[in-house]
């Protein structure tokens, strides 16, 4: 089902060599880097990058609580993830954004994910930055906590933009693999049709279980926000092929650099947190 093998050849030093720290971990294609990812993108080269996936901050840690498991639970995930007011917020992610159009090649793509309390402001800063936009992609979570006070609609999916650099650019679309490749969990895409941009993309243990991570991919540990492998092979496989590079600026885990490596890509992941990069080394060294 996978490709597990490490490449042997090494992400260009090129590509790397103006980053004034040393990467935090690296193993052949898989490269950490502790930071800020505004400072580290600053240093890499201008049009160097085929994909960028990014699951930004979604400001939700405001002392409130959701329910998990059953259990009435707080929704804090730590200071990374408070907001700093509207302007801020919306500053900050502008800024990251303008950061990863610079080091996109011309016809590369830019995946975000988000809750309805981030993706409009990256999507306004997308437009803002003249990026020129895809995609939204629904993806559907049939398990999605209840909402405690009852007076909304149970929130049950993620938005994913996907953007291109340039409007002018022809970016990566594996067409084919997307259309006939058997995708027998998810009930949205009919066998030998386009593939939708409503995803259902459960755990293989239990159809109707979506929007978390398998039981073994939690093995060393769980980030707050992390997403399923199988999401992010689905966005490796659409919109890269082999040897291309892929970065994520707010790695957490490094779920894109697994399903990148996986797949026969090179990863490029910045995170602030060494304990999450830490469970991205433990997860990669497993492979």
């Amino acid at each position: 089902m996978y490709t597990t093998q490490l490449l042997p050849v090494m992400i260009s030093k090129k590509i790397l060599s103006n980053v004034e720290s040393k990467p935090y971990f690296q193993k052949g294609d898989f490269v950490l880097y502790h930071g800020d990812s505004l400072n580290v993108l600053a240093q890499l080269p201008e049009n160097s990058i085929d994909m960028i996936f990014a699951d930004p901050p979604y400001n939700l840690s405001n002392g409130g609580f959701s329910v998990h498991a059953g259990k009435m639970v707080s929704v804090n995930k730590g200071d990374w993830d408070k907001s700093k007011g509207f302007k801020d917020d919306y500053d900050f992610h502008y800024r990251w954004l303008e950061a990863c159009k610079r080091i996109l090649k011309p016809n590369g793509t830019l995946w975000v994910s988000g809750t309805y309390h981030s993706i409009y402001q990256c999507g306004h800063a997308l437009q803002a930055l003249g990026y020129h936009i895809l995609n939204d992609i629904s993806w559907f979570k049939p398990n999605a906590s209840p909402n405690l006070s009852c007076r909304f609609f149970t929130a049950s999916h993620e938005t994913i933009i996907w953007a291109r650099k340039d409007k002018k650019g022809k970016h990566t679309f594996n067409y084919e693999w997307m259309k006939n490749k058997e995708w027998p969990s998810d009930f949205f895409k009919n066998p030998n049709k386009q593939m939708r941009s409503v995803w259902h993309i459960p755990d293989v243990e239990d159809v109707w279980t979506v929007g978390t991570p398998k039981r073994e991919e939690k093995t060393f540990g769980k980030h707050p926000t992390q997403k399923p492998l199988e999401l992010l092979r689905r966005i490796v496989l659409a919109s890269t092929n082999r040897g291309n590079i892929v970065l994520d600026p707010f790695t957490g885990s490094s779920t894109t650099g697994i399903a990148s490596i996986m797949n026969g890509r090179k990863f490029v992941g910045i995170d602030t947190t060494k304990d999450f990069l830490e469970l991205s080394k433990k997860r990669l060294l497993e492979l």
